[in-house]
């Protein structure tokens, strides 16, 4: 059993105890901002019945054993943060979850600095702002990387790990066993604007948003296409194996008649126009973003096709038979 600290006590950091006290391990969720005793205790105990509604819901939906809820609860402390410092120093991970505004993260980052032992591994989970910026206000930047988990944190799998510059490859692989232990599926990427998610779901909102102010469809129908078409099929495959799968030869002429038609956001990327000129177009010359030249094609077909028709089921959408 570990002993995690999530620092600020909104969505994020309610989020981020329940997936770790559900988990097994004991979890404080650290208070940062000066509050008077009553604010102090209006906000535990709305953070305790967010995370109590939460396990119920799950547990009303058969995700969860009714009997986990309370034991997962049990897990879980409030603090303040005038009363933290032995907590903070006895933490073996801690978690920054305070609003998206770097002063505050500034702030909140150099008092932690002073407390921190020199083995605890610290992430901040921001969506916006870059592991390298953040780590110019710890003194120990070779424990420090960013964890952007997704909402809801306590049951969207993904976690995209980006280390800074000088974070120890040894910690970004603790980290990521540990996250892996209780279920979480981590990516890591660079220290890049937008990381890997919010960059791929920005372009596809505000596509989508444009198609809907140009009258191209409703915006029911838009949804509906991605739910039933678009989205159901990137579950089993990534976009980059869909394109392989596909052929970069069509990507590469459907982006040539966009781009004349809808604008240079639809230009080419170069590693397409590239691979192109050698002929290595995916699954079917054997090369293309994936090398297949040491897979069983066959064999890769049938899983991603069976994967598929397996969440088609599950879903009622399989094609009615005569």
């Amino acid at each position: 059993m570990n002993k995690v600290v999530a620092i600020g006590a909104g969505r994020m950091g309610r989020g981020i105890a329940q997936v770790f006290a559900f988990a097994g391990h004991k979890v404080s969720i650290i208070d940062f901002k000066d509050r008077t005793s009553e604010q102090t205790k209006y906000l535990f105990k709305e953070s305790r019945e967010e995370i109590f509604q939460n396990l119920t819901l799950l547990s009303s939906i058969g995700l969860i054993s009714p009997e986990l809820i309370d034991s997962t609860m049990d897990r879980i402390e409030l603090h303040a943060l005038s009363n933290s410092k032995d907590i903070i120093l006895d933490a073996d991970y801690i978690f920054e979850a305070v609003p998206e505004v770097i002063e505050i993260k500034e702030q909140v980052f150099k008092e932690l600095d002073s407390l921190m032992t020199s083995d605890v591994i610290f992430a901040s989970t921001t969506s916006t702002i870059l592991s390298n910026k953040l780590a110019t206000f710890v003194s120990m930047p070779k424990n420090f990387l960013n964890a952007h988990f997704l909402n809801p944190a306590y049951l969207v799998p993904l976690v995209e790990i980006s280390p800074c510059e000088e974070t120890d490859p040894k910690i970004v692989d603790k980290f990521c066993l540990f996250l892996k232990s209780i279920g979480k599926v981590p990516v890591v990427c660079k220290s890049s604007p937008g990381y890997i998610v919010p960059r791929l779901q920005s372009l596809l909102m505000s596509e989508a948003c444009r198609m809907v102010e140009e009258g191209v469809a409703s915006a029911e129908d838009i949804d509906k296409a991605v739910k039933n078409g678009l989205g159901i099929r990137f579950t089993s495959m990534g976009p980059l194996e869909f394109v392989d799968w596909g052929g970069l030869d069509i990507l590469y002429y459907a982006n040539k008649y966009l781009s004349d038609n809808l604008g240079e956001r639809f230009s080419t990327p170069e590693i397409v126009d590239k691979n192109m000129e050698k002929g290595n177009i995916g699954i079917k010359s054997g090369k293309g973003i994936y090398d297949f030249s040491a897979i069983n094609i066959e064999e890769y077909k049938e899983e991603k096709l069976s994967n598929f028709g397996e969440l088609l089921k599950h879903l009622r959408l399989l094609p009615k038979s005569a």
